[in-house]
């Protein structure tokens, strides 16, 4: 039995982590400050005698007693809305945060692994795009306090490995969705299911030939699974192949929950990448790919949706 602590465990992906691990047997401490986690995220696990909450700023050092075997890294706001709203608190949890959490990861000897992003490719020249592209991003634009932050961390994590010799892994994380996301929490997904629920425009930014590529969360989760126990220090690229437009993805979502919503346009917004989707193959080599189409994944989280609204309600 291992314990790991995950940061931003009350988030969205970070909750399904807490799950997997308590699945795997291990025993799980989830540290958040719940700026954008959710207690609820975490709720059916209070009580357990292998789970752990602890509210808190990572920002202001994490302190706990005992062993830990793993430290996985996922506090902060990872939407565009979250982010721009905070843009101090993003910046802060990219370096301040990391520094902490690999603090903990060298004072118990642990692994650690960080969660990065797909943003740090910025608005990509090469695709599809692969872990050896160094990313072209705008460092003073809005959308440069979360890819700058994800930039840093990456590099305070290789430091530490270089230095102090803490087996780390960087898991650069593409777009994801599944039960558990924000209903409005401003990513195109969330935002297009929430708009076709309520009966209300679906808003497309620009003329939505912007393309992404969707995985779903337990994919995401099992992918980082996989980085965690196989990988070396190098980045490994999660997420799905197969781009779609942001308009294709509209189109999708109204058909799937048989909504009458109608498409507009709005405008686009400011250093919004063009095109998005990794080239998995060290993922592959690891023995990590998706399983989930978008079809299905999409109409579990339709179902998750539509009883989160029905909550909302009551």
């Amino acid at each position: 039995m291992a314990r790991v602590v995950i940061t931003g465990g009350a988030g969205f992906i970070g909750s399904h982590l807490v799950e997997a691990f308590l699945a795997r047997g291990d025993r799980v401490v989830a540290v958040d400050n719940l700026l954008t986690g959710s207690r609820q995220n975490v709720a059916r696990h209070e009580g357990s005698p292998n789970f752990e909450f602890v509210q808190r700023d990572v920002c202001q050092g994490i302190f706990l007693s005992g062993p830990v075997d793993a430290v996985l890294h996922f506090a902060s706001p990872a939407s565009p809305r979250d982010y721009l709203e905070h843009p101090i608190p993003t910046l802060k949890v990219g370096a301040l945060g990391t520094h902490a959490a690999l603090g903990l990861a060298r004072a118990k000897g642990a692994k650690f692994l960080i969660a990065s992003t797909s943003e740090v490719y910025g608005d990509p020249e090469v695709h599809p795009q692969s872990e050896t592209y160094w990313g072209h991003v705008n460092p003073v634009g809005p959308r440069g306090v979360y890819d700058e932050a994800k930039r840093y961390a990456e590099a305070m994590t290789m430091a530490y490995h270089r230095v102090h010799g803490i087996e780390t892994r960087i898991v650069r994380i593409f777009n994801t969705y599944g039960p558990r996301m924000r209903l409005r929490d401003g990513r195109a997904l969330p935002e297009f299911l929430s708009q076709a629920l309520t009966g209300l425009p679906i808003t497309v930014h620009g003329d939505g030939s912007q393309t992404r590529s969707f995985c779903y969360v337990e994919d995401t989760v099992a992918g980082i699974l996989t980085v965690l126990d196989k990988a070396g220090p190098d980045p490994v690229n999660v997420g799905a192949p197969g781009e779609i437009t942001i308009l294709e993805l509209a189109k999708k979502v109204i058909a799937a929950t048989g909504s009458r919503s109608t498409i507009t346009h709005v405008p686009a917004m400011v250093d919004d990448p063009r095109r998005r989707e990794p080239d998995l193959t060290r993922a592959r080599a690891l023995g990590w790919g998706p399983r989930t189409p978008l079809a299905a994944g999409l109409e579990r989280t339709v179902a998750y949706f539509r009883e989160a609204l029905a909550a909302e309600r009551r």
